[in-house]
């Protein structure tokens, strides 16, 4: 019916949790990318379980910077690349013109029109999710080596910050369009929720 066909033009990924019940019943909750979702937590995890329990396993500073940086750009890279654009149909990149400019580009996939969704609900909260906390995580690290005064740890977590707050302000861009101002976004969405209440 029209009316069915007009509600699936809907973006379907779920940034934050302001959509609606009825829309979020007509969502598949099964994980249609199970590689790409474990990937997506994989790496970012394991670079956190490695920052944390590394000093107990071996002395070397070296050896435990390298393999961070490693599972950190790992995660860069397939995050940007694979699990965004399999799990909620989004991308970004940057691309160089002949003028030698710099140009930014944030895409969401649009839904097809003979009604294939492109993610499920449960892959969108996995990628969310992991694409928010982790950096929060880093976020308090950073902190944590600051004033405990561990300046050598600090280069290894400010990568870990930028690395995942690139990805994280890359997919949010995505996500509100690349036009749309992000305070403006935000103000909207807690007015939204202050009404709502």
């Amino acid at each position: 019916s029209p009316l069915q066909d007009s509600s699936d033009d809907i973006e379907d990924v779920s940034l934050f949790d302001a959509d609606d019940d009825a829309s979020r019943r007509s969502k598949k909750s099964r994980i249609r990318h199970p590689v790409a979702s474990f990937f997506h937590l994989f790496f970012r995890v394991s670079a956190i379980v490695v920052y944390l329990l590394c000093e107990l396993l071996t002395s070397s500073f070296i050896a435990c910077m390298v393999t961070i940086i490693l599972l950190l750009s790992c995660d860069f890279w397939a995050v940007k690349n694979v699990t965004g654009r399999l799990m909620v149909g989004l991308r970004w990149w940057n691309q160089v013109d002949d003028d030698g400019r710099s140009h930014w580009v944030f895409e969401a996939r649009k839904v097809s029109a003979q009604g294939g969704k492109t993610s499920s609900e449960a892959e969108s909260r996995i990628f969310w999710l992991g694409l928010i906390t982790c950096p929060m995580i880093w976020v308090i690290f950073a902190f944590s080596a600051l004033f405990s005064f561990r300046v050598k740890w600090l280069a290894v977590v400010v990568m870990g910050v930028v690395l995942q707050g690139a990805n994280l302000y890359g997919y949010i861009r995505c996500k509100v369009g690349s036009r749309k101002n992000l305070t403006s976004m935000a103000t909207s969405y807690l007015g939204k929720q202050f009404l709502r209440q």
